[in-house]
């Protein structure tokens, strides 16, 4: 629920092919950008929201559907949804990207409601992941501290910026994008870490 992730998708699934072609896995970890507030946007708020959407748009190319979007009493709590993907990573670890995916696009696309935790579990069916299993599953607690120790985890590294895209070699972390930025510029980036990491 991060719009410039949300416009950095097609660029993101590049990068993890090329990663993946040189045997790199791909691991993902949800930043709770808004989190807990409990409260309905402020009519303000959402028409800042929206303007934001248009400049990514503007920016990357994909598509939002504004009409209609964030909906009056809505609140933007991005924890069931960053909770849904944790969940994924637990029980199909190859189904939580497409379920990112999906997750993005019933958003930022269709307009759906996807604080719910039943918009998410038809989410997660069609990632490939059992409804059964995931509903059983999404509630649990250990998938709720899982949740907050990535929250955690993305905060003790400071990083306050979503996308952010970091390679690890040998426990040592780098930094390849925080925020934006197109697959010209970070394909070649990713392209002398792998090959470093070849090399070393």
């Amino acid at each position: 629920m991060c719009s410039w992730c949300w416009g950095f998708a097609p660029v993101a699934a590049a990068l993890v092919e090329q990663a993946q072609a040189a045997g790199v896995p791909l691991h993902l970890v949800v930043g709770g950008l808004r989190t807990g507030s409990g409260a309905a946007l402020e009519p303000t708020t959402r028409r800042y929201i929206l303007e934001h959407w248009q400049a990514v748009t503007d920016a990357t190319g994909q598509p939002f559907t504004r009409e209609g979007a964030l909906p009056e009493g809505f609140v933007y709590d991005t924890e069931p949804a960053c909770r849904a993907i944790v969940t994924a990573r637990s029980l199909a670890p190859d189904c939580a990207w497409t379920l990112l995916g999906l997750i993005q696009r019933a958003f930022y696309v269709e307009g759906r409601d996807v604080t719910l935790a039943s918009v998410l579990v038809e989410l997660a069916e069609q990632a490939g992941i059992p409804r059964i299993e995931f509903a059983g599953a999404f509630d649990r607690a250990e998938q709720h501290a899982a949740t907050a120790a990535d929250f955690t985890w993305v905060q003790d590294l400071g990083i306050a910026g979503f996308p952010t895209l970091l390679a690890e070699r040998n426990g040592q972390l780098a930094l390849l994008t925080n925020g934006y930025q197109p697959l010209s510029e970070l394909s070649p980036l990713l392209g002398r870490w792998l090959e470093r990491a070849t090399c070393a």
